[in-house]
């Protein structure tokens, strides 16, 4: 059989719970490879090089952009970030699938070069849940909080742009719903047409 991944496109406002879904997912399905963003941003305690995040400065980030290292990239608060090109067709080569955590721009970006990819909207129950776990976090300032409920609205404009939405309200039921759309992907024709090629062919 040949060989060739899905590429998963998890987009969701800060504070719908898109770390903890993905998470989850993750740790009960080995094929599925979080793809590591480059930025520039400083890491945060407990964070680790290669592991959150490839941490490069300004001046590197740039070069990669220019000689076209990135399949997306933007500009969030001032700082850089970016997913890298050749990591994510190697793995998708291998018959792993790949999965993003990004924004809605980042994903337009992705779906012109990755016109197969499943792309994934984590919607909260509510505005006023989202602001209730912003909140709950005690993390963030009461202005940090604004922006990031602005953002949100912003983010959730563009939620009919992808083929699949879940609302995490129960956090077991969006899981769930998480996990089929990753089976049912694995399962479509275009998958299917290219791993069992020879298969098919032994029938016509």
């Amino acid at each position: 059989m040949s060989g060739v991944g899905n590429l998963f496109v998890v987009v969701a406002p800060s504070g719908a719970g898109k770390t903890s879904l993905v998470g989850k997912l993750l740790a009960a399905d080995k094929n599925i490879r979080l793809s590591v963003s480059f930025t520039t941003r400083a890491p945060r305690d407990g964070e680790a090089n290669g592991r959150e995040y490839h941490f490069v400065d300004r001046a590197t980030f740039e070069r990669m952009i220019a000689a076209g290292d990135f399949v997306e990239h933007a500009n969030v608060y001032g700082n850089y970030y970016g997913t890298s090109r050749r990591w994510i067709e190697q793995e998708i080569a291998g018959d792993h699938d790949v999965l993003l955590e990004i924004d809605w721009q980042g994903a337009q970006q992705l779906q012109k070069l990755f016109p197969h990819m499943v792309g994934i909207f984590i919607l909260p129950p509510s505005l006023a849940e989202l602001e209730r776990r912003l909140q709950g976090r005690g993390t963030d300032s009461p202005e940090a909080i604004a922006k990031r409920m602005a953002s949100a609205r912003e983010e959730i404009s563009h939620v009919l742009e992808f083929p699949y939405i879940i609302v995490n309200e129960r956090f077991e039921a969006a899981l769930t719903e998480l996990q089929s759309v990753v089976r049912a992907s694995r399962v479509t024709r275009a998958q299917q047409s290219v791993r069992l090629s020879k298969l098919i062919d032994e029938f016509r």
